[in-house]
């Protein structure tokens, strides 16, 4: 152990003068100095230099396959390094499928490889992970030692050096730009505090590490295909924390473990664990479990592996966030972390290659013993219900079968009690197959906790998420099913004819506002529908609902509009239907002041230092992906300079807006007089309240805490008394109002949104401006103190009202929470086409 340390440490080139033995190391193996030209902990590799390095690894090492497995949204390649035998690599495929085999119940070879996925860099600013990842690659191709040898022969191990290159990029050339020719320790030092937004997130500044259920970006999608082609054993999730912490690895706080965690995965954990306390106690460092950090949320990447067969396991080293900072316990070298990861990342492979054959039982325990468990519930699965919006539908279908969940279409009509399924709106999604914990966990609509103390959110429930209809039913739908689990089949659309009346498509399909926003592009003239009416089209009488989209043959100005027209329906895939008259058998006459002109969004999102990066950054994503808008972002600061007659849409996400003194006021009220669209969510509440934008009343958080009593608590019942005060993630049901313009496209009156603040509106007095309220039973999932549930069904969800000839629209949760939030995410799209579709004054009469 001792040597295997020191070669390891002198082999990678930090900077540490000695000579190691040729003898133990191959000299044809380029090291990272040799590639970079700096010893490691000198500077931060960027990511193309690691890219260049392991290049340079697999042409060089007949042990080392390097690939692509994605890119990021900027297009940086997603790297993955397999590091085994000449005699493994060169049958690689063959042990990845007999992996799978053995997970799914075939017997155990004897001389089975222990798969090891070894993740790195999920939070781009957390930097010794990756560099961890480049130094461990070396030592693993160059190494001549026998127990690195019996590794390779027993162990495949995938090494990914940089799981968010974006970030991790972006942080880099902040510490490199500042870095001096004698590194600044001092924690003030502008090389140590990161600019708006920092390098934890990727490009659209989202958690990555929060999305390995979600798979909202490519980064993540990439990774969990490359993780179900492989199924590791062990999966080791490297991270930094605070730099006056030590070293952490799990076991975690054994109360706020996942339930459908099987008991055997902690005791393997504490098992690998042993493994990391012997290298850390060889090197003297500091280090701790069961503390801190939970393994609750299974969309992360060190709990998604505990409920799909693997044991995660999370690291958390103390972060020197740079070259050199001061820390309670001295100075904190970048070098000094990269090392402590590499020991852990030894360390995981020693254990796993130990416990080689434990570990490979486990998991097949782990699918075998699932099978079982899911013939003991209760019922039999769920079913998944929605009528018109297929591609909201479809998105949660492609979501689940990427988590290699399957789902199986209604063939025929299927009656259960007193609930009717029927075909072509219905899909079964069986509790008996081999992701049972996982599909269970997505499901889940827990509510009470034994420990009630969350590293992160409490809740998740996809089909609440998507707002598609789901129950669990008792029985199997037996015949009327399908025979082949669903995949999805891009159904070509009919072109309407030309030389029609109008032309109308329905609002209800996600895809809708992407669609409306594309003609609007093009220069189509465009009404909506605030009432429900009947058409006569080219295939006879037809309803439409309120919020669909009419196009009047008569308005359009340009030649080519119809050719332009068809180009985006069938980009689309939606149908729209050829009007032959502007007479309606049912409903306003197509020329009704009831149909609206629909402006193309010119849309403004506040994004800078005081706004909360992520919520910022959600907006932004969710404007692209789901209404086709790329907003304008501009920085708070420079909002009062800057010209806000070319905007039809200002967009305020949580933040701190105290720095916004007159000059702001004045600017946005001239701005909304003339007929502005402003949202505003979460804190920016406050601000509008308190400055007189937003005519409402909210219950703070201050005054929701004081409804949790206090009364008996001794010093150490602190972190029990803040977990109590907050919502650390809950689901809730709000009420609409369906004639509502801001609510069209919704399928239903009742829709579950995303909560994790305890702010709180007060429902308006003024007729029209309650848009949705919560229900009077609104916890649907989730740890919510019960003191609180009654304030929120007394509250309000979406207030919206004039200002002058403008309006403002608030609301106290976050629609597109995390982006996966597709149900609730609709009524920050219809702000932006359905913003001045309704009139609303902010104050009762009596009120004035």
């Amino acid at each position: 152990m001792k040597k295997i340390l020191l070669l390891l440490l002198l082999a990678c080139s930090f900077r540490l003068s000695a000579v190691w033995p040729e003898s133990m190391l191959d000299p044809q193996i380029p090291t990272p100095a040799q590639t970079a030209g700096f010893a490691m902990g000198e500077w931060h590799w960027r990511h193309d230099q690691i890219q260049l390095y392991f290049e340079r690894l697999a042409a060089q090492s007949p042990r080392v396959i390097l690939q692509e497995i994605g890119y990021s949204h900027e297009r940086r390649p997603l790297l993955q390094l397999v590091i085994s035998s000449e005699h493994n690599l060169a049958r690689l495929d063959s042990i990845r499928q007999q992996n799978l085999a053995q997970s799914q119940g075939q017997a155990l070879a004897a001389d089975a490889p222990v798969v090891i996925w070894l993740g790195y860099g999920v939070h781009g600013n957390e930097p010794s992970a990756a560099h961890a990842a480049v130094a461990l690659a070396y030592y693993l191709a160059a190494a001549k030692e026998q127990e690195v040898q019996q590794w390779l022969d027993e162990a495949v191990i995938l090494i990914q050096p940089s799981l968010n290159p974006d970030g991790h990029d972006r942080f880099s050339h902040w510490v490199n730009m500042h870095r001096g020719r004698t590194p600044v320790a001092d924690p003030q030092h502008r090389e140590h505090v990161e600019p708006w937004p920092n390098g934890r997130p990727n490009h659209y500044w989202f958690d990555l590490n929060r999305d390995w259920l979600l798979l909202q970006h490519p980064e993540s999608q990439a990774r969990i295909a490359e993780y179900h082609r492989w199924l590791p054993q062990v999966l080791a999730d490297f991270h930094e924390m605070g730099t006056n912490s030590t070293y952490f690895f799990q076991p975690g706080i054994p109360s706020r473990n996942y339930p459908l965690t099987p008991e055997r995965n902690f005791e393997l954990t504490r098992t690998l664990a042993e493994f990391h306390a012997a290298s850390l106690d060889q090197a003297k460092e500091l280090y701790y479990t069961e503390e801190s950090f939970d393994d609750f949320y299974i969309g992360k990447g060190s709990t998604y592996p505990d409920v799909t067969g693997a044991i995660g396991i999370l690291y958390e080293q103390a972060s020197s966030r740079g070259h050199a900072q001061e820390s309670i316990h001295g100075v904190l070298t970048f070098e000094h972390t990269i090392r402590n990861q590499l020991l852990t990342s030894l360390s995981t492979i020693r254990g796993a290659v130990e416990y080689r054959t434990e570990l490979l039982r486990y998991q097949q325990d782990f699918f075998r013993l699932g099978q079982t468990e899911a013939r003991q519930e209760s019922f039999r699965g769920y079913m998944l219900t929605e009528s018109e919006d297929k591609s909201r539908l479809h998105a949660l279908l492609r979501l689940l079968r990427q988590h290699q969940i399957e789902v199986y279409p209604l063939a025929r009509d299927w009656q259960d009690g007193q609930y009717s399924y029927k075909a072509g709106e219905s899909y079964y999604v069986p509790l008996q197959q081999p992701q049972y914990r996982l599909l269970k966990g997505a499901f889940s609509t827990r509510r009470n906790f034994p420990d009630n103390t969350f590293y992160d959110v409490s809740s998740w429930t996809l089909p609440y998420a998507y707002n598609i209809e789901f129950r669990r039913v008792q029985r199997d739908p037996g015949r009327t099913l399908a025979s082949e689990p669903w995949v999805e089949v891009i159904q070509a659309v009919v072109a309407p004819e030309a030389g029609a009346y109008a032309y109308a498509f329905s609002w209800q399909d996600q895809r809708a506002p992407l669609l409306l926003q594309t003609i609007l592009a093009a220069g189509i003239k465009v009404k909506m529908a605030q009432a429900d009416f009947t058409a006569i089209t080219s295939d006879g009488p037809q309803s439409f609902i309120a919020g669909s989209v009419l196009i009047p043959a008569g308005l359009q100005q340009q030649p080519d509009w119809f050719a332009r027209l068809q180009a985006a329906q069938q980009r689309f895939a939606l149908p729209v239907a050829a009007i032959q008259t502007g007479l309606t058998p049912q409903g306003s006459d197509l020329g009704s002041f009831r149909f609206v002109p629909v402006q193309l969004p010119e849309v403004l999102l506040i994004a800078g230092p005081g706004m909360n990066s992520t919520e910022a950054g959600e907006l932004w994503y969710n404007l692209e992906r789901l209404a086709g808008i790329s907003p304008s972002m501009v920085e708070p600061e420079r909002f009062s300079r800057i010209d806000l007659s070319r905007y039809s849409h200002i967009v305020l996400p949580d933040g701190n807006y105290q720095a916004w003194n007159s000059a702001e006021q004045e600017h946005l009220k001239r701005w909304l007089n003339n007929g502005g669209i402003l949202w505003g969510q979460k804190r920016a509440l406050s601000w509008l309240v308190q400055h007189d934008v937003l005519q409402a009343q909210l219950w703070q958080p201050a005054e929701m805490n004081r409804m949790i009593s206090h009364q008996g608590l001794r010093y150490g019942d602190q972190e029990a008394l803040a977990a109590r005060q907050r919502i650390a993630g809950a689901i809730f049901e709000a009420e609409l109002d369906p004639t509502h313009p801001l609510t069209f496209g919704l399928p239903r009156e009742r829709l579950p949104v995303f909560k994790n603040s305890t702010l709180l509106l007060q429902p308006s007095s003024a007729p029209f401006v309650n848009v949705a309220l919560y229900s009077e039973q609104p916890h649907l999932a989730g740890y919510t103190a019960p003191e609180f549930v009654p304030r929120i069904a007394q509250s309000a969800v979406l207030l919206a009202h004039n200002h002058g000839r403008g309006r403002v629209i608030a609301m106290t949760d976050n629609p597109v929470f995390r982006g996966y939030f597709k149900g609730s995410s609709r009524l920050l799209v219809n702000a932006m086409y359905l913003g001045h579709a309704f009139n609303a004054r902010g104050q009762a009469e009596d009120e004035e």
